[in-house]
C-alpha cells in the first residue's frame, strides 16, 4: 500500500513538472547569456504571424523560428532592443507587436465601435423625440379625432 501511494505521488509530481520553456531550439540559443536574455525578452514581445496570439518565443511555427533567428542576428550585429523591434516592424508591420504602440490610427481603430454605438443611440433618441413632438403638435380637434379613432379600432 505504501509503495502504491509513493508511486502515485511520484507520477503526480512528474506530471506537474514544467515542460520545455518556450519553443526556442538549442541551436538558436546564443552563447552570451546577456544577449540570449535580451533575445528572449524581445521574442516575448513579438507575435507569431501564424499563431497570431502567441509570441514567437512560444511558437513552433517555421516563421516564428525565422523571426527568433532574425532577432538574434540583429542583436549579434550590435542593434539595440528598439532597433531590433523597429527592424522587425518595418519588415512585417505593426501587427507583429503583441503590444502595439499608441498612435492616432490605433486610437481610431479602438474607438470606432464606441462611436458607432453612440451614433446609433443618438439616432434612436432623436427619432423618439421627433415622434413625440409630432404627436404633441396636434390641435384639440385632431387629438379628439385621434382618440375617437383609437377607441373605435380597440373594439
Amino acid at each position: 500500500m505504501r509503495r502504491t501511494a509513493a508511486t502515485v505521488g511520484l507520477v503526480l509530481a512528474l506530471a506537474f513538472l514544467p515542460g520545455r520553456a518556450g519553443a526556442v531550439l538549442p541551436g538558436e540559443a546564443l552563447s552570451d547569456p546577456a544577449l540570449e536574455a535580451r533575445a528572449r525578452t524581445l521574442s516575448a514581445e513579438l507575435r507569431c504571424m501564424v499563431c497570431q496570439n502567441q509570441s514567437i518565443d512560444l511558437s513552433d511555427a517555421e516563421l516564428a523560428h525565422d523571426l527568433r533567428v532574425l532577432v538574434r542576428e540583429r542583436l549579434m550585429a550590435g542593434d539595440s532592443d528598439s532597433e531590433v523591434l523597429d527592424y522587425v516592424v518595418s519588415r512585417y508591420g505593426e501587427f507583429v507587436l503583441l503590444k502595439p504602440s499608441f498612435s492616432l490610427r490605433n486610437a481610431i481603430l479602438w474607438s470606432t465601435p464606441i462611436l458607432l454605438l453612440a451614433a446609433g443611440a443618438g439616432v434612436l433618441v432623436y427619432s423618439q423625440r421627433r415622434r413625440r413632438s409630432l404627436a404633441s403638435g396636434l390641435t384639440e380637434e385632431e387629438a379628439a379625432e385621434l382618440d375617437r379613432i383609437l377607441r373605435d379600432t380597440g373594439k
